[in-house]
């Protein structure tokens, strides 16, 4: 019974590798490349700019020899399963996609199409890959988000707004290990002297109501999560803190919202990197061979308007490591 369970493994395997190793073999042919959009388009269009970038800068021309499918769930993960489905029935050649969610949706409608995640938490502890150097099946791609960013954006936010000793931290009610982010956030805390409040919404409408509870229960500053639905918002988001008088800090691209701190992975970058790796399976490369990329740099991005607007003074020192300023 072992001896008969090993061969179908391994005749399963190699029909895999086979299904992988022909893309390679048809030049001349145009590619489709499936994109499996969490939020809403407008919320991307700078992370879809650098993956069209890349691939540009790697011999490719839209439209020429690639075309994108593109579906977007808009953050509800009903339609999220459906355009899963609906780009694995298109017969797409690879399925880029990105967070957990997204990963989770495109791993659970195929096996068989090569999957790039973009952009996500850690995919060994979800189970979407057995590991970073070999993830196995047909998935692989970039990790940006590790557990500690959460604690490093309050430190952050504390450092500019010493006053802040109660701060609420925004999550998605759907998003995954927000246990964990919160653990992390923790120890930081004590230490930093800081209450801690979570708050959880799942939907653009809930957040003026969210916003409303975070001023009722007297927080002076806000941790914003990492999360498509969230990150596709930011201006919203951005406008609601104003409007309430509230320092806050998320991704890089908050300030430019008119937000005032961020903090994470450089997207650009992240993004961009999600085209070497369609390339790479494009040319007959093995999506389970392909190590998980972990995100190497990560920036700061301040917003001396929005700080003079909520009456904050930047200590210079903060200033100094700043990656950007806006003013």
């Amino acid at each position: 019974m072992n001896t008969r369970r090993k061969l179908i493994i391994a005749l399963g395997t190699t029909a895999l590798v086979a299904s992988f190793a022909s893309l390679a073999q048809q030049p001349g042919r145009i590619w489709r490349i499936g994109f499996l959009g969490v939020a809403s388009a407008s919320g991307y269009a700078n992370e879809l700019e650098a993956i069209r970038e890349r691939l540009r800068e790697l011999g490719y021309t839209e439209g020429r020899n690639y075309v994108f499918e593109f579906r977007w769930a808009e953050g509800s993960a009903d339609r999220l399963k459906e355009m899963a489905a609906e780009l694995v029935a298109l017969k797409v050649d690879v399925l880029v996609t990105h967070s957990n969610r997204g990963a989770m949706a495109a791993a659970q409608a195929t096996k068989t199409i090569p999957i790039v995640v973009a952009d996500s938490a850690d995919p060994v502890a979800t189970g979407l890959v057995a590991s970073y150097a070999r993830p196995g099946g047909n998935i692989t791609g970039s990790t940006s988000l590790p557990t500690e960013l959460y604690a490093k954006r309050l430190e952050l936010l504390i450092e500019a707004v010493p006053r802040g000793k109660r701060v609420s931290v925004l999550f998605n009610r759907q998003a995954l290990y927000n246990a964990a982010f919160f653990a992390q956030m923790e120890p930081v805390a004590a230490r930093m002297k800081v209450e801690l409040h979570q708050l959880a919404v799942q939907a653009l409408h809930e957040f003026p109501d969210a916003f409303a509870a975070i001023v009722n229960r007297r927080t002076e500053a806000v941790v914003i999560g990492d999360d498509p639905l969230f990150n596709a918002n930011l201006g919203a988001i951005a406008a609601l803190a104003a409007t309430h008088r509230l320092p806050a800090i998320g991704i890089t691209s908050y300030p430019s919202a008119g937000g005032l701190l961020g903090y994470s992975a450089n997207r650009r970058l992240v993004y961009s990197r999600a085209a070497n790796f369609v390339d790479k399976i494009l040319e007959g490369a093995n999506p389970g061979d392909l190590p998980i990329e972990r995100a190497a740099k990560f920036d700061l991005v301040i917003n001396l308007k929005a700080a003079k607007a909520l009456g904050i003074k930047i200590a210079p020192q903060l200033l100094q490591r700043a990656d950007q300023v806006i003013d």
